[in-house]
């Protein structure tokens, strides 16, 4: 039987910290488990940060199906908030990835820890549903209160208005100034004047 391929993932938060002791006991773990591993080490980075190098190797590497565990230390180290969490371990059981933390003793190899992930699982359902329910009262209470919803008309200019973006703009004002004065995008003001030129 083929040995599974572990992702072990280690973070610190600053420079004076180091990662040796949870690489230590992870490698240890893994190794008793016959599993072959990568490791996967984002230094001094604050778990705040939405990017950290590492983790987003790992996640790519995961989504490529390159992993077939994802090991941390603690979910603190991988995930900087629930919401993180939640969306990690909700995209490992999407693909069939499981999850090992050590420190909360949670593993999805195992009986106890797949129900810990189905449990993590209804509880991002859960958080998503709560999500929808309050947009939809959001938009619903925006239409009460008049106002209009969706993205605004593009801005539509008359032959006279075109003219004169092509004389601007051929006399050098800059596209930043012209939409500005003509109360529109950026974008909007460069394809009128690429299209009619």
């Amino acid at each position: 039987m083929k040995a599974k391929r572990a992702a072990v993932y280690v973070r610190c938060s600053t420079k004076l910290q180091e990662t040796e002791m949870q690489e230590v006991e992870l490698v240890e773990y893994v190794s008793r488990r016959g599993w072959e591993y990568k490791i996967y080490r984002d230094d001094a980075q604050c778990g705040a940060k939405e990017s950290r190098p590492a983790l987003d190797s790992l996640l790519s590497d995961l989504r490529k199906r390159k992993v077939d565990v994802l090991v941390c230390w603690a979910f603190d180290r991988l995930a900087r908030s629930l919401k993180q969490l939640l969306s990690i371990a909700e995209e490992c059981r999407s693909v069939g990835v499981d999850l090992v933390s050590l420190k909360q003793n949670v593993d999805t190899t195992l009986p106890a820890g797949r129900l810990t992930f189905q449990v993590l699982g209804a509880v991002a359902e859960f958080e998503r549903e709560m999500l929808r329910i309050r947009v939809k009262a959001g938009l619903e209470m925006a239409r009460r209160n008049g106002k209009r919803l969706g993205r605004p008309a593009l801005r539509r200019f008359d032959s006279d208005e075109v003219r004169e973006i092509q004389r601007l703009r051929k006399a050098g004002t800059s596209v930043r100034s012209l939409a500005v004065q003509y109360q529109t995008t950026q974008y909007l003001i460069s394809k009128v004047s690429n299209a009619h030129a």
